[in-house]
C-alpha cells in the first residue's frame, strides 16, 4: 500500500507541476509577445498548456537529469574491463555512493 501512495503522490505531483507550467506560460505570453509583436494576442490556459505541448514535441526539452535512462549505464558497466570496474567501484565509495 505504502508503494502505491507514492506513485498516487508522484502523479499528482507531476500534474501540478503540468498545470503550473501551464500558467507559468500564458503569464510569460500575455506578458511579453503582445508588447513586442503586435499582431499577437493574448492567450488562455488552454492555449498555454498546447504551447508548452507543441514546445515540447518540437525541442525535446522537459528530459529530466541526465543518468535517469539506467540501461546505456548498464551497458557501460558490461563494456567495462574488470580493473576499470574496480576503480570505478573505489571511486564512488571514496565519494560515499554505495
Amino acid at each position: 500500500m505504502k508503494g502505491g501512495m507514492r506513485y498516487l503522490g508522484f502523479g499528482l505531483l507531476a500534474v501540478a507541476a503540468i498545470a503550473g507550467l501551464g500558467v507559468v506560460v500564458m503569464l510569460l505570453w500575455n506578458a511579453v509577445v503582445p508588447g513586442v509583436i503586435t499582431v499577437a494576442h493574448p492567450i488562455d490556459y488552454a492555449q498555454a498548456l498546447g504551447l508548452l505541448l507543441l514546445s515540447r514535441i518540437l525541442f525535446g526539452g522537459f528530459r529530466g537529469r541526465p543518468g535517469f535512462r539506467r540501461a546505456g549505464r548498464w551497458s557501460q558497466w558490461q563494456a567495462m574491463t574488470p580493473e576499470e570496474r574496480t576503480r570505478m567501484r573505489e571511486s564512488a565509495g571514496s565519494r560515499g555512493c554505495r
